[in-house]
């Protein structure tokens, strides 16, 4: 079809379509924090002090990512700094981990952070079972 036999495209089409877009995101956004938040709380629920402890270097994105998901959702852990605790980074290298974040949950580490693996982790098997 050449460019001159084509119909031109509405306002009303491109409003809505625009529409259909912003509302889909919208929706997207809204489900993306409501599965966040019921994750949070499963997480909380079964964590316990001393459950989760997360090695973490200064300047490490996604350990900030981390820190920041479990204090909002009141998830119980523990941190420390490979670049400025020395048993910190000595666990780090002993684990052989290729980076940071290294998440230990109940003594199992985990490279990188998932909100979804920890709770598996923490499904797993009760504390001292």
């Amino acid at each position: 079809m050449s460019p001159e036999a084509r119909p031109p495209v509405r306002r009303r089409e491109l409003w809505a379509l625009a529409g259909f877009v912003a509302l889909s995101w919208a929706i997207q956004q809204w489900w993306i924090g409501h599965r966040a938040d019921g994750l949070g709380q499963q997480v909380a629920a079964l964590a316990q002090p001393g459950d989760i402890h997360m090695l973490s270097s200064v300047t490490c994105s996604v350990c900030t990512t981390a820190r920041l998901w479990f204090i909002e959702h009141r998830v119980p852990f523990t941190e420390c700094k490979i670049e400025t605790d020395s048993a910190c980074r000595a666990e780090h290298r002993a684990l052989g981990a290729a980076g940071t974040p290294v998440i230990v949950v109940r003594g199992v580490p985990t490279l990188g952070f998932s909100a979804d693996a920890v709770l598996a982790r923490l499904q797993q098997r009760a504390p001292g079972g």
